[in-house]
């Protein structure tokens, strides 16, 4: 069986069976007309024959900041099955947030004759913006809004205002923050945004809110916390830019003899696994990460589809969900 065939038997051009094939753009009658052909059929392509064809083989690659995250697998997991489902499969790549390691991954997918490249929460210095702009094949970035290069992003801002806000209405005034590095536009920079926004509008003032940087791992918020304990004793609010971080500033609350909620109150952000389990259970702001990595998968595919690529880039902003648990 060959494409030629496949395309006789859905009435189409073997140039619309390619397109289909490789997630290109195709009217909607045509596109059920192949599926149709190819289910009755059983045909796959040949991957090799494709690589000679293109140039390129069907790998999509996944650049990402760490493993052990429960964001980051949710966002690997929604674009590796949308790929999948097109007949790419995925290349991952971890750089443990280090910069010049992002780079090379993606000097060495783009030798590898990827189709394109999901790259996860980067930090846009100069060095990989000259790279995302030169590169041959397609870029999407996931957690970040770069407005130059098509992008799938969270709601940071208003996410983080909206649950301090929370914290404001439960009665909090003495509100402290663990924060990510504001290299991290995102996670740093706009989640505080959002925080002190929140306090500016009741009347608080943000620019002293007592503010502690964290590494993304639970040791790191707990670190975090007990030096805004020596910092602010007083305090009775906490706002957190990640649930990890949180469940690290949880542990160094109880070990100061803090009782949550009634004590200290605090919010995380992202909504993961362990937030339910945790006692009491952690009041967040769901982000929704597998819808993220399979918009992202949708937002390269539409650009592998077009033959230029010269429109403007798109941006697709994500909504949020406050979670209201025992935590505050």
């Amino acid at each position: 069986m060959t494409i030629k065939e496949v395309a006789r038997l859905a009435g189409v051009s073997p140039a619309a069976v390619s397109r289909y094939l490789n997630g290109g753009s195709i009217s909607p009658e045509k596109r059920e007309r192949v599926r149709k052909a190819i289910e009755e059929t059983g045909y796959r392509p040949n991957p090799m024959a494709q690589t000679m064809r293109t140039g390129r083989i069907n790998q999509v690659g996944v650049i990402v900041p760490r493993l052990y995250s429960d964001s980051v697998s949710q966002i690997t997991a929604g674009a590796s099955c949308s790929l999948f489902e097109q007949g790419y499969m995925t290349l991952l790549g971890c750089t443990e947030h280090d910069p010049d390691t992002e780079l090379r991954y993606m000097q060495v997918m783009q030798e590898s004759q990827v189709a394109g490249i999901i790259l996860m929460g980067a930090e846009m210095t100069p060095k990989m913006k000259e790279m995302i702009r030169s590169s041959r094949v397609p870029v999407v970035i996931t957690g970040q809004n770069f407005e130059e290069f098509p992008c799938v992003y969270h709601d940071d801002f208003h996410a983080v205002r909206e649950l301090t806000k929370l914290l404001i209405n439960k009665g909090r005034r003495r509100i402290v923050m663990i924060g990510a590095t504001e290299k991290d536009i995102a996670a740093g920079l706009n989640r505080r945004r959002g925080a002190e926004q929140a306090l500016l509008d009741a009347g608080l003032n943000a620019s002293a809110m007592p503010y502690e940087v964290s590494s993304f791992e639970a040791k790191g918020g707990k670190e975090a916390m007990e030096r805004l304990l020596q910092k602010c004793p007083d305090l009775d609010g906490v706002v957190c830019a990640t649930d990890t971080m949180a469940m690290g500033a949880i542990s160094a609350l109880r070990e100061a003899g803090r009782e949550i909620p009634r004590d200290v109150s605090i919010v995380g952000v992202g909504d993961s696994w362990m937030d339910n389990i945790s006692v009491p259970g952690l009041t967040t702001a769901r982000l929704f990460f597998r819808q993220c990595g399979e918009e992202a998968a949708g937002l390269l595919l539409e650009l592998l589809g077009r033959e230029e690529n010269s429109e403007r880039p798109r941006q697709i902003r994500l909504h949020y969900q406050i979670v209201e648990r025992g935590s505050v």
